[in-house]
C-alpha cells in the first residue's frame, strides 16, 4: 500500500510545506485518537474526489474499521458535508450516526487547517456507546476534543515539538494528567495515580502543583534533566525523565491552547524503570565489548611488533620472510578488531578493512616497490598504484577476520609476484548482491601463464575461504595481461 507522501505527491495541489504539516500531524496523531477512543481516517481532497490517504486505530478501544480504508475515494457529492469541509466553506460537523462493518458508529468530521488553509479533514469514527462513559472516558473525552479544536484552527500537531523517537514513550494508557494553565492538577487517571504512588507520592494529588509535588521525590544524588522543570508544569511541548525510589518515570507534556493562549496541558506518564535497566545494561555490556576489542588489538599489535622485532635478529632471508608474512598476518586481525571499535553491533565495515589491507599488501614488498604519490627508498623500486571498485558494505565480525586475511594474502602475492618488477595497478572489485558476494583482486602484471598458484599464502587463503567462509577461491589470466583471483562466498545476515 502506497505512504502518505506517495498519495500527497501524486495530487498536485498538495504544497511540500501543505504535505510536511499532515505527515507531521500523522506521526503524532495517536494521541487524539487514544484519548477519543475512536479511528481517525485522513481525507484530502483529489481530482476525482476525496480519497482516504491514512488511518489510525485507537489503543484504548475497539476499531470500527477491519479493513483499512487507505485508498478509498468518495465520488463528488457522495458526503456534502465532507466536501464543504474539504472546499473550505463549513466549519467542524456535528456527531451523525454512521454504520461501519455492519455495526452503528458515531462520526465527526474536523477540518485540518494551517495558516487558514484547509489540508484535510480528519474523521472521528467510533462505537456507538453501549453504557454510560466512567469519568475517566468522560475527562479524556474532554481532552481529545480540545485537540481536535487546536487540529482545526492549525495549533496542533505543536511547531517544533519533537515527534518521540525514544523507546517507553508513554501513551494514553500509560496514565494521563490533566494541569491547567498553572500547572496545577485537575485530573489524573488511574494508571498515572498508580505509577505516582510507586514514586512516593502518596494521597490525592488533585489540586496541587505536579512540579511541587514531583520535587519532593527526585532523587538528589540523581542528575535531573533540564527540561522536567517545563514538562512538570506543561508549558512545553517535551520529553523528560524523571527518577526517584531507584526507578524512572517517562513524561511527555502537551500543553493546550485557545487562541493562541495556553489553557492547560496533558501530561503522559510511564514507568519505564525496567526498560531504562536493559538500556543501561545494554550500554554497559556495548562498552564492554568495545574494550575487550580494544585489548585484543593492543595485544595482536604487540604480538606483530615482537615478530618484527625477532625478524631483524634473523641471520637467514628465508627465516625473516616468514616472520614477515607472520607479522602482516597478526596484523590484519588486528584491523578487524579496530574496526569493531568503531561500531555499536558486532559487525565491520569492510571497505575500511580493504583500504588497510592494500596498503598493508603494499607496504609488505616495500623493497622492491612503493606506493603511488610516496617517496622511493632505492632508486630499484618501482610504483604500484592501488584501486577500489564497488563496495561492500557491513559483515559480521566472524567472517570479516578470515575474509580480510584472504584479501590481504592474496593482494600481497599480487604485488609481490605480479607487480614487484614491473609495477602497475593493483585492483580490488567488490560486487554484493544480498547475501552473495564476490571479491576479484587484479594486477595487470605478466599474468601467472600455466603455472598454478601454491605457496603457504595461497594454501591459507585456500583453505580459509572453503572451511570458515564456505564459498570457493579461484585464479585466471587476463585478456589484456595480469592475473585475477576471485572469491565467491554467501555471508550470512547481520542480527540486529
Amino acid at each position: 500500500m502506497p505512504s502518505l507522501s506517495k498519495y500527497l505527491s501524486d495530487i498536485s495541489s498538495f504544497s511540500e510545506k501543505g504535505a510536511d504539516w499532515l505527515q507531521h500531524l500523522v506521526g503524532d496523531w495517536n494521541l487524539v485518537s487514544d484519548l477519543l477512543r475512536a479511528d481517525l481516517v485522513l481525507w484530502v481532497r483529489a481530482e476525482d474526489g476525496p480519497m482516504a490517504v491514512a488511518h489510525c486505530r485507537p489503543a484504548t478501544g475497539s476499531t470500527v474499521y477491519f479493513e483499512d480504508p487507505v485508498g478509498d475515494r468518495l465520488p463528488r457529492g457522495a458526503d456534502a458535508d465532507l466536501d464543504a469541509l474539504l472546499d473550505g466553506e463549513r466549519s467542524q460537523r456535528g456527531v451523525v450516526v454512521l454504520e461501519r462493518e455492519g455495526r452503528e458508529a458515531r462520526g465527526l468530521l474536523t477540518p485540518v487547517r494551517k495558516d487558514g488553509r484547509t489540508l484535510a479533514v480528519l474523521a472521528v469514527e467510533s462505537p456507538a456507546p453501549t453504557s454510560n462513559p466512567s469519568s475517566s472516558e468522560t475527562h479524556q473525552q474532554e481532552l481529545g476534543t480540545r485537540l481536535l479544536r487546536m487540529i482545526e484552527h492549525g495549533a496542533f500537531p505543536i511547531d517544533g515539538a519533537p515527534i518521540p523517537p525514544r523507546r517507553g514513550a508513554p501513551r494514553v494508557g500509560d496514565g494521563v494528567v490533566q494541569l491547567d494553565e498553572n500547572g496545577v492538577v485537575q485530573w489524573a487517571s488511574p494508571n498515572a495515580l498508580s505509577a505516582f504512588h510507586r514514586f512516593g507520592i502518596a494521597g490525592d494529588m488533585l489540586g496541587g502543583t505536579l512540579a511541587e509535588t514531583a520535587t519532593e521525590v527526585l532523587q538528589s544524588r540523581a542528575p535531573v534533566d533540564e527540561s522536567l522543570p517545563l514538562v512538570l508544569m506543561g508549558r512545553a511541548a517535551w520529553r523528560s525523565d524523571m527518577q526517584a525510589r531507584g526507578g524512572t518515570l517517562s513524561l511527555r507534556a502537551v500543553p493546550i491552547t485557545e487562541q493562541g493562549a495556553r489553557t492547560g496541558a496533558i501530561v503522559l506518564v510511564r514507568d519505564v524503570t525496567e526498560l531504562r535497566r536493559r538500556e543501561r545494561e545494554l550500554m554497559t555490556k556495548d562498552a564492554t565489548i568495545r574494550e575487550v576489542h580494544h585489548r585484543v588489538k593492543n595485544n595482536l599489535q604487540t604480538v606483530a611488533a615482537l615478530l618484527r622485532m625477532q625478524s631483524r635478529r634473523m641471520k637467514t632471508d628465508e627465516a625473516r620472510d616468514a616472520l614477515a608474512e607472520a607479522m602482516r598476518r597478526v596484523s590484519t586481525i588486528a584491523l578487524v578488531h579496530e574496526s569493531l571499535l568503531q561500531g555499536s553491533q558486532e559487525a565491520v565495515v569492510f571497505d575500511d578493512v580493504i583500504d588497510r589491507c592494500l596498503r598493508l599488501a603494499v607496504d609488505a614488498a616495500s623493497a622492491t616497490v612503493h606506493r603511488e604519490g610516496s617517496p622511493r627508498i632505492v632508486d630499484s623500486q618501482v610504483e604500484v598504484r592501488t584501486e577500489k571498485v564497488g563496495r561492500v558494505g557491513q559483515i559480521r565480525a566472524d567472517e570479516a577476520t578470515p575474509l580480510a586475511l584472504v584479501v590481504t594474502e592474496l593482494a600481497t602475492n599480487a604485488v609481490e609476484h605480479g607487480l614487484s618488477e614491473t609495477g602497475g595497478t593493483l585492483t580490488i572489485r567488490s560486487e554484493r548482491t544480498g547475501a552473495h558476494l564476490v571479491i576479484s583482486i587484479e594486477d595487470d602484471g605478466a599474468g601467472m601463464g600455466t603455472a598454478k598458484p601454491s605457496g603457504l599464502g595461497t594454501n591459507i587463503a585456500q583453505t580459509l575461504v572453503q572451511g570458515q567462509l564456505g564459498g570457493t577461491l579461484t585464479w585466471q589470466n587476463l585478456p589484456d595481461g595480469g592475473t585475477s583471483a576471485v572469491i565467491d562466498v554467501y555471508l550470512e545476515p547481520i542480527g540486529l
